[in-house]
């Protein structure tokens, strides 16, 4: 594999960054060091201010920053030109610090947080766009734009204890229909350089935004508040002034983005990749490296999709010839797996509301098998849930919202259940693992309670490293022994490891080698066994979110690689928790600097 990221890892190497990993940072503190902590310290607070509804996300829209809680991110042109005038003041701050000076792990901080400011920068180059599971050239689409998060946002995140709270909450429902007006006219400019969406995207688009305008009373963002406030013992004007908001605001202003989606839907292409944009294939450049933090350019990567999805296919075949399927290809005998009722929850409310206990209950069992491998686990709870069926149609598969940081919200596992059939049983227990714990909710929960790290760097996220993480901790699932009592269940993980591979191939299939969208969905549906809608689900995804997709295999690669580094250099001194440890308590990294932890980690050990 090529060299990933941007960073001297011989430096590093050199450096004694293992000892950064084990030792508390206050104790190794140099002067520069110290520097560098405050002015990290004002970058993050500038962030809350600037992104409000981060603040609630961790939970820290109390205090200095109770504000924050009655407002949302400001989208208006001027406040993107002021959030891009922020980044490029920040990014000159970290080039003036004296790298020399600092210790290891604080060599660390300045490398991963120079990284985020530069990558920014990077983005920041192109006059559209906006953001979703990353960077993304479309303000609105099936996965981008308040219509479709702040809802959900103010239901789950937003707490209500106190009138201040319910108060806070009505001021941001006056702020969405702001910022849903901002970005209805940031698609306006975007649309007039060329930049809209594939009419497929719009057509799921539309589905959500029309299931949204419903009258004031059955709206989740009134009736969340009714429920909450009446549970709290609070006036009952708060429904009523919710509704009053609504009606007059927030219902106006979706109409107003809903027609002019409409209205570009009717004359948008259908070509899937960013390729046909304005400026697309540099723009997929730019966002394939800002989610992968690798330099792999698309061939290369396209290529180790191919060579991965070759290898994962042929353990899949023994697999399957062992449970009796040794005709047609891999794909194909994947699909016959899906033939039998008996894999698959109703496609009821009962139905999925057991599919979710089903999830819990893996989560449960899974728990108690992590102490084998780690010497940390972070002191939250987790659970699964159901995506809202309002946002069903055009929300990713499955994904992983983290806790708040002082623990009064757990994190969540979501599954969209928006048919049954996309979702047999044997699929299931890989996906908790990769979203939940070992996965997402453990690395990001160790993250989050690391008291050596900077705030700034528990809530900076890089898709390389977390993805990768995610889809190592299925395979490390399998090591502790998950399936060996499910043997269908550890089909299920190698055909979603198939399945990363396959990211690989579509994502570049789509953006760089101009692919139509019937095209990677057949990829999908012939490489394993997908179900028609859950592969078509996903190439929507991709096309919404250029680069993501690959982040999964490239990081899932640099984890297996550092690991086997360690296990040859250290042999009967390798402890996988040391190498967890050592990996984990780094935080979220690039993945060059991933590597650069890992291997001075191993030099200490050896030493």
């Amino acid at each position: 594999m090529a060299k990933l990221g941007a960073f001297n890892r011989r430096e590093m190497i050199l450096g004694g960054a293992a000892l950064a990993v084990l030792a508390p940072a206050a104790a190794r503190a140099s002067a520069e060091g110290q520097r560098l902590s405050a002015m990290l310290d004002d970058f993050f607070q500038a962030g809350l201010r600037q992104n409000p509804e981060s603040a609630t996300n961790l939970g820290l829209d109390t205090g200095a920053n109770a504000d924050l809680k009655s407002r949302l991110r400001d989208d208006s042109a001027e406040g993107i030109a002021r959030a891009r005038a922020v980044n490029a003041a920040q990014l000159a701050q970290l080039r003036a610090v004296d790298r020399a000076a600092l210790t290891p792990a604080e060599k660390v901080n300045l490398d991963t947080v120079l990284y985020t400011r530069e990558t920014a920068a990077s983005i920041n180059a192109f006059d559209f766009g906006g953001q979703a599971y990353g960077p993304t050239p479309y303000v609105i689409s099936q996965q981008s734009g308040a219509y479709q998060s702040v809802p959900d946002f103010l239901d789950t995140k937003h707490r209500i204890e106190t009138a201040a709270d319910a108060d806070a909450y009505l001021a941001r429902l006056e702020a969405f229909a702001v910022q849903l007006d901002q970005q209805t006219a940031r698609q306006k400019h975007d649309a007039a350089l060329g930049v809209v969406p594939p009419d497929f995207l719009l057509d799921t688009t539309l589905t959500q935004m029309d299931a949204l305008q419903k009258p004031a009373g059955q709206s989740l963002l009134v009736t969340s508040i009714a429920r909450r406030a009446a549970a709290k013992g609070l006036p009952d004007h708060y429904a009523r002034d919710a509704a009053a908001i609504y009606d007059a605001k927030i219902a106006p202003a979706l109409a107003r983005q809903a027609d002019q989606t409409r209205a570009l839907r009717a004359q948008a292409r259908h070509d899937a990749g960013v390729w046909a944009i304005k400026d697309g294939p540099a723009f997929y450049a730019a966002a394939l490296k800002a989610n992968t933090t690798s330099r792999l350019k698309p061939d290369e990567v396209h290529q180790l999709g191919l060579d991965q999805a070759k290898d994962i296919g042929a353990r899949l075949d023994g697999l399957l010839k062992a449970q009796g399927l040794t005709q047609g290809t891999v794909g194909e005998r994947v699909r016959a797996l899906y033939k039998d009722p008996a894999s698959f929850f109703p496609d009821t409310d009962e139905g999925k509301a057991a599919a979710i206990a089903y999830c819990n209950a893996k989560l449960d069992a899974v728990r108690p098998r992590l102490p084998k491998a780690f010497k940390r686990l972070p002191p939250y709870a987790f659970e699964v849930r159901r995506v809202p069926p309002a946002t069903e149609a055009g929300a990713a598969s499955a994904f992983s919202q983290g806790p708040a940081l002082d623990g009064s919200r757990p994190g969540l596992v979501y599954f969209n259940l928006h048919d049954t059939a996309e979702w047999p049983k044997w699929s299931l227990p890989t996906t908790v693992f990769h979203e939940g714990l070992p996965g997402h909710q453990l690395e990001g929960g160790l993250a989050l309670s690391n008291k050596d790290l900077p705030l700034i760097r528990k809530s900076l996220g890089f898709s390389g490293y977390a993805e990768g993480w995610a889809l190592y901790a299925e395979q490390l699932a399998d090591e502790l022994g998950m399936y060996d009592d499910d043997p269908l269940g550890r089909i299920g993980y190698l055909r979603f490891q198939l399945f990363r591979a396959g990211r690989c191939v579509v994502d570049t299939g789509l953006h760089h080698l101009k692919w139509s969208r019937e095209q990677a969905i057949q990829y999908f549906v012939d490489l394993d066994g997908d179900a028609p809608g859950f592969a078509t689900r996903e190439v929507e995804r991709y096309c919404a979110n250029p680069g993501q997709a690959c982040s999964y295999k490239l990081g899932h690669t640099v984890w297996v690689n550092a690991r086997a580094r360690a296990q040859a250099a250290l042999g009967a001194r390798y402890d996988i928790r040391d190498f967890h440890e050592a990996g984990l308590g780094c935080g979220r990294v690039p993945l060059d600097v991933l590597d650069g932890v890992i291997d001075g980690w191993i030099a200490t050990s050896k030493a």
